[in-house]
């Protein structure tokens, strides 16, 4: 479907842009590092509190529980029902922030 106008005007596109923010996310069986994808002027938490059940991880490596890695994927769709903890690394932190 492209793009519209709204009867009020306003325009909407099937294009969802999002940033890239580092993150590591552990779910009950492996430790997720990668990057996850925020919609622009949102924050991580905002983006967990989002009615999607899902979040897409890029370049992601996902290491057991012995801290080794298992597997390497462009893209993961992770289920947030399985995310026990995520933390953005120290520069995403920083930048989720502000000035």
């Amino acid at each position: 479907m492209g793009s519209y106008t709204d009867p009020k005007g306003k325009f909407f596109t099937a294009v969802v842009h999002k940033r890239a923010v580092a993150a590591k996310i552990q779910t009950p069986t492996h430790l997720i590092e990668g990057n996850l994808h925020v919609h622009p002027d949102d924050r991580v938490s905002d983006e967990l509190n989002r009615e999607e059940p899902f979040l897409a991880v890029t370049d992601a490596r996902l290491l057991g529980s012995d801290g080794r890695e298992v597997d390497r994927t462009p893209f993961i769709s992770i289920n947030k029902k399985h995310i026990i903890w995520l933390a953005p690394s120290e520069s995403s932190a920083e930048e989720e922030a502000g000035p």
